[in-house]
């Protein structure tokens, strides 16, 4: 009677079912991109939306951006509206890492720490039903404690008031620097402003908590506790990208509607 327990024929087994397995694992994740990429891409629109306040509005996601947001380019030296990219097809995070598509910033421009700035950017302009611009929204990245920071601000049309703040991916720590989520700490972000009488960025986050009746609490905005690190993150990706090398330029203009 044959053996069926040899050492040949247990490591066929174990390769055939490794096999089966990743076959099986493949075909899953080549069926499923689709919906993954069609989720990311809602996520994305979403907090585009939560940013603008839109969040509550009715309709569905897809619904409401297709309504209210515009998407156009950003020349970031320029600060003006550019053809050069398809907005539909223009992947900014794929520029920031090519050196023909972006700027290679030294250590004292990279107050944000991320290494590259692409030299076009996505903005969002939101319009009101009636078609009047309610807001524009802002990418942002910079990187906090553990990871790089992605989000969003909505600026409004006199080019210095923010009108929302959100981050949509991250990973810092939980109940810490994690509390850029948290609807509390992004709602006191609105109303601030940006740019001081030199029309430099004035806007920053301190350490505690900011006295309202305070002078010049209007550019201040409240530290994480616990996450000092975390804060001084999303302190220098303000300080980035609200500045020269950032969308100043394309606020200005906006502001002086010429955007």
């Amino acid at each position: 009677m044959a053996n069926n327990d040899t050492i040949k024929k247990t490591v066929t087994v174990t390769l055939l079912l490794c096999i089966v397995c990743s076959v099986v694992v493949s075909t899953a994740a080549v069926l499923l991109r689709p919906m993954q990429e069609a989720n990311q891409e809602l996520d994305f629109r979403s907090n585009i939306l939560s940013a603008a306040g839109l969040q509550d509005v009715e309709g569905s996601v897809d619904e409401v951006f297709a309504k209210r947001v515009e998407t156009r380019v950003v020349n970031l030296e320029t600060g003006e509206f550019t053809d050069a990219k398809d907005p539909q097809s223009y992947d900014q995070w794929e520029a920031a890492n090519d050196p023909s598509e972006s700027l290679d910033l030294s250590q004292a421009q990279d107050i944000a720490s991320i290494g590259r700035r692409e030299n076009y950017a996505e903005v969002y302009m939101i319009r009101t039903p009636e078609g009047e611009l309610q807001s524009v929204v802002l990418p942002v990245r910079g990187y906090g404690l553990w990871s790089t920071l992605y989000g969003f601000m909505a600026v409004k049309p006199d080019g210095n008031t923010v009108a929302g703040l959100t981050f949509y991916e991250h990973a810092e720590t939980p109940g810490l620097g994690g509390e850029v989520d948290n609807p509390k700490w992004k709602s006191i972000w609105e109303g601030k402003q940006i740019y001081g009488e030199d029309g430099n960025v004035q806007l920053s986050v301190v350490k505690g908590s900011v006295d309202p009746s305070a002078p010049e609490s209007q550019y201040k905005v409240d530290g994480l506790s616990g996450a000092t690190l975390t804060s001084r993150g999303v302190d220098g990706l303000v300080e980035f990208w609200l500045g020269d090398l950032g969308f100043k330029s394309f606020l200005k203009n906006l502001r002086e509607g010429e955007a």
